[in-house]
């Protein structure tokens, strides 16, 4: 069982520069694919980025250049840093775990557990 807890989040305005963190508890995340998803008021929820237990990562296509995600195993902690927000932006920020599959070491396709969240508000 992991729990996650995602802090961070805050007002800033377009342009601004926010870093998140997602601290788990229960289990250590290095056996885990993290991730970072969003959603919006009235909007489904979209993954931000992801990176595996290797450090590999990826972004979606509307952070991309502007959002960094990376992993401390050691904090137990996983961050966003975010650049250049903008409006867009704006959303709740939740955080996300998914096991590795026994012996291709890949990222399972589901997530299995989720933080309650953090708020994100940029403003023009």
């Amino acid at each position: 069982q992991v729990i996650l807890a995602e802090s961070g989040g805050g007002s800033v305005q377009d342009g601004g520069s926010l870093t998140l963190s997602c601290t788990a508890s229960g289990d250590t995340i290095s056996s885990y694919c993290m991730g970072w998803f969003r959603q919006a008021p009235g909007m489904e929820r979209e993954a931000v980025a992801a990176i595996d237990v290797d450090g590999r990562n990826s972004r979606a296509e509307p952070v991309n250049g502007r959002f960094t995600i990376s992993r401390d195993n050691a904090k137990n902690t996983v961050y966003l840093q975010m650049n250049s927000l903008k409006v867009e932006d704006t959303a709740m920020y939740y955080c996300a775990a998914r096991g590795v599959r026994k012996g291709s070491g890949r990222c399972n396709t589901s997530y299995n557990y989720w933080g309650q969240g953090t708020q994100v508000t940029v403003s023009s």
